[in-house]
């Protein structure tokens, strides 16, 4: 019998009730291993996210919106394919409605295919925080301050901007905060890395596209401010001047179960019109 990863926004009664359906759905065809947080709600065992992969599950199947994605592929250091079912609103990576749940389901435990994508490696004077599916954003540890950075492509000056924050986008976050941001919105199958300015102060601070075997290097110019790294709205750190954040393409993809044949284009038409 196939066994199912599940993790859950546990905030929200109507996905605890979906994890119980599913459950129930399940039962003779499939096991399900349950995060913590989510089997604590349903009085049952969990497992946590990162140790599914060994105790045999195949996929990890994510009942939330893209926080919820985000957060279970965070959690493994390498990621088992994701299925999205989306109780929320728009969500761009979770492809599936709560009325197709149980279709979905049913389908990947005959088999499926994986969609591959790129993550981005973060690190702070060469300490590593989580790898990000999405972006990585270094933004002012005070609100309504600007912030001065120098940016190195390959230890050779890219910029030195002023603004209130930066985004540093895989082509799967391109149209996410990078896109809100004034970004473009980047083709999965291209490699490459998107940063993009928060409200720069000079009109010739435009976003800026490069290669993912890159290496990124951010400083701070400011000496008397702090400013904050975040990884996909999930993890933050503080940093000062004096801390060096560097930028690589991770050796791990995450992966996505493909679900319907809507291509890439399709979504943004259908996500973003």
């Amino acid at each position: 019998m196939k066994k199912l990863g599940v993790i859950s926004r546990c905030d929200r009664p109507d996905a605890i009730t979906m994890v119980k359906d599913l459950q129930k759905h399940l039962e003779g065809k499939a096991e399900l291993l349950i995060d913590p947080e989510t089997a604590k709600r349903l009085n049952t065992d969990g497992v946590p996210v990162r140790d599914m992969r060994e105790q045999g599950a195949v996929g990890l199947v994510s009942v939330g919106g893209d926080g919820t994605v985000l957060r279970g592929i965070q959690e493994m250091e390498d990621p088992l394919p994701v299925l999205g079912i989306n109780i929320g609103t728009i969500g761009f990576l979770v492809d599936v409605g709560a009325h197709e749940a149980f279709g979905a389901v049913d389908e990947i435990i005959e088999g499926f295919e994986i969609d591959e994508r790129s993550r981005i490696d973060v690190q702070i004077n060469h300490q590593y925080l989580p790898p990000a599916t999405n972006e990585v954003v270094i933004v002012t540890a005070s609100p309504a301050k600007i912030l001065s950075y120098t940016i190195l492509i390959n230890q050779k000056k890219l910029d030195e901007l002023r603004a209130d924050g930066l985004v540093l986008a895989t082509p799967t976050g391109s149209t996410a905060y990078a896109m809100s941001a004034g970004g473009p919105i980047i083709d999965p199958r291209v490699c490459a890395i998107d940063i993009v300015p928060i409200a720069p102060f000079k009109l010739s601070a435009r976003p800026w596209v490069i290669p993912d075997d890159s290496t990124i290097t951010i400083n701070l110019s400011n000496h008397d401010k702090d400013a904050f790294v975040a990884v996909d709205g999930q993890y933050t750190q503080k940093i000062t001047h004096s801390d060096t954040v560097t930028i690589t393409r991770c050796s791990t993809p995450a992966r996505f179960i493909v679900i319907g044949r809507n291509g890439f284009y399709e979504k943004v038409k259908s996500k973003l019109a």
